[in-house]
């Protein structure tokens, strides 16, 4: 305790210098200490969308048999999720029954026929584009409330039917499953973030809070070798700089959480682009207060005591200025092994033999990163040394011989300014990786959309709303010939599509020769050749029912081939034959069909087509090929938290060299003096002082971008995309580094001054 004492007694009675060293500390580690409680409370607000998406899930109560029981005169219910735009809009109709059952949560009641609850957001939108009242038919009775919505701007309504419009309804006896039907982020997604927050955040972030405990380590580690010669033993010395250090950072720490507090209501309230979330799902949790408030100081602890080993054991040369030992080559041991995992990841990938899916790899490329990232910090000072050393000889520049000869002798000085320069390009060339495998997922180049809707229920006059839809330029309908599920061998089954040639023609880019009124064999040119059980001369039954009177009708292959050129990224004719219309009774309904509908894809003419699809009947079951919104919508979360990790890396790599710059310039300001009142001219110290920093880091700059990339290439090796080699990013990537390097020389210029202070190397 005695130790303590005094450790603060000299942090608040060791000059006005040392007390703004106390704060770059303090302001330092809260910075760090929010950006942390950014990145632990993610899962705890993913998590409590989750819950309440899972809450009200409509379901029943299941006896032994797993059957749902009370199921007489209870209501039924029928859930559609269809895109908005390019987010998913959830519809839970209920047909109300007999029975009274409890209103999900957010509802203050079940909604009756010709009712329907809203969420704000749909709510808004709804009186935006009046069309949307096709699809959300009835009276508005409220609003859903919060607890009710997994997040404020998620588009869901409840909708009050009769009991005859729900086709294919299940029972809802009570809201509320275990798990949600879709997570806000799936677990494969939600690794990646891990993956890619633990590169971005966290490594740059240990790293930033171990600089901000050392600050000052000069002038610290000559008090502490005082305090070692008037008596005190190693272990008293080591404790006086970790008390000082400690209270810094536990003071860092307490500021730290509250500017997160402060930045989470202000920005759940205004929301991010594609992610939001309610101001309660972001409070900080009891562990992880307790891991910023104790495992932030006790990262300060280890590393004041570290920091304070050398003064303890040899306070004659750190009094007299001693050389310094030269960095060991351990640091170089984190980086091989990392280098190691991705080069091999590399040369799988290059050689045709990349790996898919498998456990090890989930392990071994965060293991990697985080080596790779800590090999790069580790052998920096080694490498800045021997760099230095070998311009020092060979350059005849004093400016630089100078400099050079500074590094040499403190190779970590410099870098410490640079560090969090290196991590941050370093990081963005993973953050490439991640976008890169996100557009393969996402992309959609294709010119048409294609809709699938199932025909079962729907009627004639139904279907021929549907192809009149404004916005479709094609349609037909898909069917398939019957097999005999009782039969244990192969069947062979045929594909084939009911259509005109004008809407095979308005369907696909090219069509040669078509005749009306004949059936055809298809072949697309671009895929080779017919299907082998498609053979000319064979007969395939076909089912089509009128009313309970089933009719079945064969067809046989015909011997002629239509040949046609479909789209290259959406298949819009997938069939193997094409049948005119008069090949369907008059009156019947092919058993199993699908009504395939055709629009150009930009984003107006789908929204128009869905609005249409809903004005017909808005409980039709429609599959947009192509889209699926629940997949885009947790990118869009996705890409939005690689952003805010992206802005917590920017903001650590600058607040990192903003804090090592002004402690440097502090630490550096006798030896300034010394050499100017030698007679150094102060444009020679400026030019000094910008190479000592330039140099070093250009080196780490370098070694950020040729490892970020292998990183980068060896996670899209994994990921299962098409793409393994990104050139694009090489550029944006050269424009950061060179971004660092002006940012660090401009900041390395206020170093000398204009005014000598003799007093400042008074006592030396």
């Amino acid at each position: 305790m005695r130790e303590l004492l005094l450790g603060l007694r000299l942090l608040l009675g060791s000059g006005r210098g040392n007390r703004v060293r106390f704060l770059l500390m303090t302001l330092g580690s809260a910075i760090g200490v929010s950006c942390l409680a950014v990145v632990l409370t993610i899962p705890g607000i993913l998590a409590a969308q989750d819950a309440r998406m899972a809450a009200r899930q409509p379901t029943c109560a299941r006896d032994s048999q797993g059957h749902c029981a009370d199921a007489k005169g209870a209501p039924r219910q029928l859930t559609r999720t269809d895109p908005l735009g390019s987010r998913p809009m959830t519809r839970v109709f209920i047909a109300a029954g007999t029975k009274h059952i409890e209103p999900p949560l957010g509802l203050v009641a079940v909604p009756r026929p010709g009712e329907i609850f809203l969420s704000p957001r749909l709510h808004e939108a709804l009186h935006r584009e009046p069309g949307l009242a096709q699809l959300l038919p009835g009276r508005e009775r409220g609003l859903i409330g919060a607890q009710g919505l997994a997040r404020p701007d998620e588009l869901y309504a409840y909708i009050g039917v009769p009991p005859h419009t729900l086709r294919d309804a299940d029972v809802v006896t009570l809201f509320g499953e275990p798990y949600p039907p879709s997570p806000t982020v799936e677990k494969s997604t939600l690794d990646i973030v891990r993956y890619t927050l633990a590169g971005v955040v966290l490594l740059p972030l240990a790293v930033f809070l171990s600089v901000c405990a050392r600050l000052s380590a000069a002038a610290r580690v000559r008090r502490l070798a005082a305090l070692r010669l008037l008596g005190l033993s190693t272990k008293a010395v080591q404790r006086v700089n970790a008390a000082e250090t400690v209270a810094a950072l536990l003071l860092g720490a307490v500021l730290g959480l509250g500017i997160y507090e402060l930045v989470n209501q202000m920005i759940s309230r205004a929301g991010l682009p594609g992610f939001k979330w309610y101001p309660s799902d972001g409070t900080l949790s009891l562990s992880t207060i307790l891991v910023c408030l104790l495992g932030c100081p006790a990262l300060a602890w280890f590393v004041g005591r570290a920091s304070a080993r050398k003064a303890a054991a040899n306070p004659l040369a750190v009094r007299r200025s001693a050389v310094q030992k030269p960095p060991g080559k351990w640091g170089l041991l984190p980086l091989v092994p990392g280098l190691g995992i991705v080069a091999g990841y590399c040369v799988a990938g290059a050689t045709g033999h990349a790996p898919r899916d498998t456990h090890v790899s989930a392990v071994l490329m965060p293991l990697s990163v985080v080596l790779v990232g800590a090999g790069l910090v580790a052998a920096l000072p080694l490498l800045s040394q021997v760099l230095a050393g070998r311009v020092a000889r060979s350059s005849g520049s004093l400016s630089l011989g100078l400099a050079m000869r500074r590094n040499e002798a403190e190779p970590g000085g410099a870098l410490r300014v640079a560090t969090g320069l290196v991590l941050l390009v370093y990081a963005a060339s993973l953050v490439q990786g991640v976008l890169i495998e996100l557009d393969q997922v996402s992309r959609h180049d294709s010119p048409v959309q294609i809709y699938n809707i199932g025909l079962d229920g729907v009627t004639a006059e139904e279907q021929h709303a549907l192809e009149s839809i404004s916005g479709v330029r094609g349609h037909g309908v898909r069917l398939r010939s019957w097999t005999d599920l009782r039969v244990d061998t192969y069947q062979p089954a045929l594909e084939a599509v009911i259509a005109t040639c004008g809407q095979l023609r308005e369907s696909v880019p090219k069509v040669d020769g078509c005749v009306d009124g004949r059936p055809v064999r298809l072949l697309d040119v671009a895929n080779g050749y017919p299907h082998d059980d498609v053979r000319p001369g064979a007969t395939f039954p076909f089912h089509f029912w009128k009313g309970g009177h089933r009719r079945v009708q064969r067809l046989k292959v015909p011997q002629e081939i239509l040949r046609y050129r479909d789209w290259d990224d959406i298949q819009a004719m997938d069939a193997d034959l094409l049948l005119p219309p008069s090949f369907l009774p008059a009156g019947y309904r092919p058993d199993g069909a699908s009504l395939i509908l055709i629009s150009g894809s930009d984003p107006a003419t789908v929204r128009n087509v869905l609005d249409g699809i809903g004005a017909v009947d808005p409980t039709i079951a429609v599959d947009p090929y192509g889209i699926n919104v629940t997949a885009l919508q947790q990118i869009a979360v996705v890409k939005t938290l690689l952003a805010i990790g992206m802005v917590l890396g920017l903001i650590i790599g600058v607040a990192a060299y903003l804090v090592a710059a002004t402690d440097r310039a502090m630490e550096r300001k006798p030896q300034v003096t010394a050499l100017a009142l030698l007679g150094a001219r102060p444009r020679t110290l400026r030019a000094a002082q910008v190479a000592q920093v330039v140099v070093p880091l250009t080196v780490g700059l370098v070694l950020a971008v040729v490892t970020g990339k292998a990183a980068e290439s060896s996670y899209l090796v994994t990921g299962g995309g098409a793409i393994f080699w990104d050139g694009k990013g090489v550029p944006l990537l050269l424009a950061c580094a060179l971004g660092a390097v002006v940012v660090a020389a401009l900041g390395s210029l206020p170093l000398a001054g204009r005014r000598i202070d003799p007093e400042l190397i008074r006592r030396d």
